[in-house]
């Protein structure tokens, strides 16, 4: 036994033998105690019991006793408590890592499901697009040959009046909106009708046809060849305008520019219209 326990031990004797003295009297008198006292005296009567239990259990098992602290039960209860808080705790976390489980395995799901639907069009279009192929290569095979344009006839007069009805011909196709015919056409009157008075205007129109296209490289090409030499006509300032709209869109500001700086010297008469669709393209090509 040691000396801490056995002062201990002779403290408690001390106590009992005082409580088994003689009660004496005594005067009544206020209890001086306020509450925080009477929870220590509380404290130190609970210890004195246990004390008590002590001395009796000592003499009779003459075994040495040690002596607990007075507030094991109370840490006890409070490491359950924190033992509770974590089980708790463990049991949430758990059942986060399920919902978050069972998420990652549902996208994988979609992910997979998005991706054999994204192949499957795929192959869809492909065959689309074969079908489409042979289609129309079976009817470019189908089509008959395109007749050829007829030689130009010996006779100036002749020819000239051949030429005048192709060059109608292309206007009537152009006015009634048939441009991919109207181009061909005025492509081949200017292949065929090379120096006719007619070959300028026909490249112009054919200009418009392909510009209408999309095709500006060849639309610029034609207004160039339009307009070569100034000539002085209705429709040539509006061909400088269309040749600096396709410049524009060939990425060739500055060219456009230029072309549009020289209309008001070539063409000092053109109309307002014109002047309006002048501002717009310079607009479009940024010029100073």
């Amino acid at each position: 036994m040691t000396r801490r326990t056995r002062l201990r031990l002779l403290g408690a004797a001390a106590a009992i033998g005082l409580a088994a003295a003689p009660a004496f009297a005594q005067t009544p008198m206020d209890d001086p105690l306020d509450a925080r006292d009477a929870k220590r005296l509380d404290r130190m009567e609970k210890v004195v019991r246990e004390l008590r239990d002590i001395v009796f259990a000592a003499q009779k098992t003459g075994a040495p006793v040690t002596v607990q602290p007075a507030d094991t039960d109370a840490r006890l209860a409070d490491l359950a408590t924190r033992l509770d808080d974590i089980q708790q705790s463990l049991t949430k976390i758990n059942a986060s890592i399920e919902v978050t489980t069972h998420e990652l395995d549902q996208a994988k799901r979609d992910n997979s499901q998005l991706r054999a639907q994204v192949k499957a069009l795929g192959d869809r279009l492909t065959a689309d697009e074969q079908k489409l192929a042979d289609a129309a290569q079976a009817a470019a095979q189908a089509a008959p040959p395109a007749p050829a344009e007829p030689p130009p006839p010996a006779d100036p007069k002749a020819a000239a009046a051949a030429a005048n009805d192709a060059f109608g011909k292309a206007r009537q196709m152009m006015l009634s909106g048939d441009y991919d015919a109207a181009e061909q056409a005025f492509s081949d009157f200017v292949t065929t009708y090379p120096d006719t008075p007619k070959t300028p205007e026909a490249r112009y129109w054919w200009g418009k046809t392909l510009a209408v296209r999309g095709d500006y490289a060849k639309a610029a090409s034609a207004f160039i060849g339009a307009i070569r030499g100034w000539p002085q006509t209705a429709w040539a300032p509006d061909a400088v305008v269309e040749l600096a709209r396709a410049l524009v869109q060939l990425k060739k500001p500055a060219d456009a520019c230029q072309a549009l700086a020289e209309l008001p010297h070539k063409y000092p008469k053109a109309g307002p219209a014109v002047a309006s669709r002048v501002a717009t393209v310079k607009l479009q090509a940024k010029c100073a």
